[in-house]
């Protein structure tokens, strides 16, 4: 007769079996992150969104900064990384960008275009609001951290194009973009990191969600846009220009040519150490200007060592480049760019030794030996100062003409390419034109 077993039999298929099981049974995961690096998805999403925070803080100063020379007026620029750092007046790599055509689209549209750093504002704006969603959400999964993913990638991608041309064409570094660019990768790796820890998706699809995800973004960045072309002031006196030429003709051959082959002819009035005459011919080459017009350069040194009209040398070594320029007219682009590339230096030396300069000038540019500082040299740049007085041309540089149409001081940063190209549908004719340089 076989005897009933009890709970305490050690037979193997009894108790032991339903308890080793449950021990050894893997813990359950919620969608919530818990386990499974939950924690770590967490954090993650955390520094997404305090990267997108810093990314939004520097886009806002940058858009600040271009909004408030709308009005044409000259302002400081913040062009340093710390919390309430003094904004800075004078040429610097921030406002180098800021003044390129890269800095805006839509330029020849509205007067300074769009600026990039509003885009920018829109984008972070979104990836704060949806790292938050997805940090204080209790199911988030890899299907939306990898939304996240992309959506980082966006700022990133455009952060490698954009320094790219601020390195390799504008030759400047500015520092709020800097600070979106770091903050781009941050939040990037972050959200890569996010979405190696979340658990897995559900198997609904994910396309709905990723449509709707995007439209919302869409919504942030359209919404800024639209605002900002409402409220952006237009430019009355674009196409009138401010002053005329009386002279146009060029008797005494000091005229040099900067781009030839278009139908309109345009004049700019340049000092070869002028800061901000660099930027000048930046701005005409990279918007493209210069094709557009045929563009001829008068010299109006700011330099008391040829120029009477001024008691002081604003640019100290003007002078010199500019007979440089006279006396090789073939070559006077490359002394030009040479002048540019050198001001800083050229200028510093002049200050206390313009015999250095000029033996370095002859050192570089040997055609010009033999004629600078000679009497007939001098007085051609004397002749060039004689067409600006005839023209009664302010005493500043860069000024521009259009036709005989002077671009007023205040168009020629950020809303160049609007009121050339308003001053060219004025004119009969403007073709295209090729690069003479």
């Amino acid at each position: 007769m076989s005897t009933p077993l009890s709970f305490n039999d050690e037979r193997p298929g009894t108790r032991e079996e339903p308890y080793a099981y449950a021990h050894n049974a893997p813990p359950r995961r919620s969608n919530g992150g818990g386990g499974g690096g939950g924690g770590g998805m967490k954090v993650a999403l955390l520094v997404v969104l305090l990267a997108s925070l810093a990314g939004l803080v520097f886009s806002m100063t940058s858009t600040s900064d271009f909004i408030e020379h709308l009005d044409r007026q000259v302002h400081s620029i913040h062009c340093s990384l710390l919390p309430g750092a003094r904004a800075e007046v004078g040429e610097s790599g921030c406002r180098t960008v800021m003044m390129s055509p890269y800095s805006s689209v839509l330029r020849t549209t509205m007067w300074g275009g769009i600026p990039i750093a509003l885009l920018s504002v829109g984008v972070f704006a979104y990836l704060i609001m949806r790292s938050l969603s997805l940090l204080l959400s209790k199911s988030t999964t890899r299907k939306q951290t990898l939304f996240l993913l992309v959506a980082t990638a966006l700022p990133s991608a455009m952060s490698i194009i954009f320094g790219s041309i601020a390195m390799n064409k504008l030759g400047a570094a500015c520092t709020m973009c800097i600070g979106i660019y770091v903050s781009s990768a941050i939040a990037t790796v972050a959200a890569i990191v996010a979405h190696a820890s979340a658990p897995p998706s559900d198997g609904h699809s994910t396309l709905g969600l990723w449509a709707r995800w995007f439209g919302e973004g869409c919504v942030y960045v359209f919404t800024l846009v639209f605002f900002y072309v409402i409220f952006a002031p237009s430019s009355p006196k674009s196409a009138e220009g401010c002053g005329t030429l009386v002279q146009k003709d060029d008797p005494a051959g000091i005229f040099i040519t900067m781009s030839k082959g278009a139908d309109v002819a345009g004049l700019a009035v340049l000092d070869p150490l002028c800061p901000a005459c660099k930027g000048f011919d930046e701005r005409i080459r990279t918007s493209g200007i210069d094709q557009k017009v045929a563009l001829q350069t008068v010299l109006f040194p700011l330099d008391s060592t040829c120029n009477w009209m001024v008691k002081e040398s604003l640019h100290p070594g003007a002078c010199a480049v500019s007979e440089a320029m006279l006396c090789d007219k073939d070559g006077a682009l490359d002394v030009l760019d040479w002048a540019f590339a050198n001001q800083e230096r050229l200028r510093t030396t002049a200050k206390t030794d313009e015999a250095a300069v000029r033996a370095e000038i002859e050192k570089t540019f040997p055609k010009v030996k033999g004629c600078l500082g000679t009497a007939g040299i001098k007085n051609k740049v004397n002749k060039s100062l004689r067409f600006a007085v005839a023209n009664a041309l302010p005493l500043l540089t860069p000024q521009l003409f259009i036709g005989d149409r002077r671009v007023c001081d205040e168009d020629t940063d950020l809303g160049l390419e609007f009121t050339v190209d308003k001053m060219l549908a004025a004119q009969p004719g403007a073709a295209s034109a090729g690069r003479h340089r």
